[in-house]
C-alpha cells in the first residue's frame, strides 16, 4: 500500500512548481503540464517517488544509523524541526555551517565546548567571574546551542542527508556527494536533480507540501526504528532462554580409562 496518495498531495499544493521562466530543463520528467505560465509537478511520479524513498529511509533507519534533516527556509523550519525530533534524529534548520560534514571533527569540539559550558556552569566554577564575563560566555552558550543544539547527538557522520530544497541548501548537498553520503530531497521545478539520490518533486516552498512528504517519509523511519526494537528485544529473549535451558549432552569424563594390556603368547596352565 502507499504511504500517500494523489488526493492528500494535491490537497497540500505538491504541484504546484515555479514559473516557467525559472524552471530547469533536468525537471522535465518530472513536470506534468504548464498552466498560466506556471509548471504543474506530475503527482503519479511524486507517490511512486515518496514511496522509494521512505522505504530506503526505513532500512536505514532499521540498522541503527542517523539520517541529518536539512531545511534553513523560514517556511519548512518549524515542520522539519518537529518531524525529525519525533523519530529522534539530528537536523539544521538555522544555518548550514560550512564544512559541517567534511569538517565533522572540528563540529565536534564546538559542541563538546558547549557541553563543557554547561557543565562548568552546574558545578559553580563560573560563580567567582564578572557579570560581564558571565554574560559574554552565555552568548556564546546560545550561540552554539541555536547553530548546533539539534545535532549534539550525533557522535558521527549521518548515513544519509534528507534536503527541502536543494538549491538553496546547495552546500549541504555538495559535502555529502563528497562524501559519499546518500541524499534524498523535495525538488521543485526550478533546481538540478542530478546530484539527488532520491528525488521527490514536489512544491518544497508550502509549508502543507514539506508537511505531507516528511510525514510518510518519517512514518516510515518510525516504522524502521520498532522493527529495530522489536528485533533487539527477540535476540535478548533468545539469549536468556539459550543461556536458562539445561545443556542436552551428556557431560563426558576427562579421565579416559586404562586397559590392561593383554599377555601375548601366554602357554596354557598345566593341570
Amino acid at each position: 500500500m502507499s504511504r500517500t496518495n494523489f488526493d492528500q498531495l494535491l490537497e497540500a499544493g505538491c504541484h504546484f512548481g515555479h514559473l516557467r521562466r525559472k524552471w530547469n530543463p533536468a525537471m522535465a520528467p518530472y513536470i506534468f503540464m504548464e498552466r498560466n505560465g506556471i509548471h504543474i509537478i506530475d503527482l503519479h511520479k511524486t507517490v511512486a517517488k515518496v514511496d522509494e524513498a521512505a522505504e530506503a529511509l526505513k532500512g536505514i533507519a532499521k540498522s541503527g544509523k542517523k539520517i541529518l534533516f536539512v531545511a534553513t527556509k523560514k517556511q519548512a523550519k518549524e515542520v522539519v524541526a518537529e518531524k525529525a525530533a519525533s523519530v529522534n534524529m539530528p537536523y539544521v534548520n538555522e544555518r548550514w555551517a560550512g564544512g559541517m560534514l567534511t569538517n565533522f571533527p572540528t563540529i565536534r569540539k564546538a559542541v563538546k565546548k558547549m557541553t563543557n559550558i554547561d557543565k562548568l556552569m552546574n558545578d559553580g566554577t563560573f560563580s567567582n567571574l564578572s557579570k560581564r564575563e558571565l554574560l559574554q560566555i552565555s552568548r556564546q552558550r546560545a550561540k552554539l546551542e541555536k547553530n548546533l543544539g539539534s545535532i549534539a547527538d550525533l557522535t558521527r557522520l549521518p548515513s544519509a542527508l534528507f534536503v527541502v530544497d536543494v538549491m538553496k541548501e546547495h552546500i549541504a548537498v555538495k559535502e555529502a556527494n563528497r562524501l559519499g553520503i546518500p541524499v534524498f530531497g523535495i525538488v521543485d521545478t526550478n533546481s538540478d536533480p542530478k546530484n539527488i539520490d532520491y528525488v521527490i518533486p514536489a512544491n518544497d516552498d508550502a509549508k502543507d507540501s514539506v508537511a505531507a512528504i516528511l510525514g510518510a517519509c518519517c512514518e516510515a523511519i518510525a516504522e524502521g526504528l520498532t522493527e529495530r526494537k522489536a528485533e533487539k528485544a527477540d535476540e535478548k529473549a533468545n539469549a536468556e532462554q539459550s543461556e536458562v535451558a539445561p545443556e542436552a549432552k551428556p557431560k563426558r569424563s576427562a579421565r579416559k580409562t586404562e586397559e590392561s594390556p593383554k599377555a601375548e603368547n601366554e602357554a596354557p596352565v598345566a593341570e
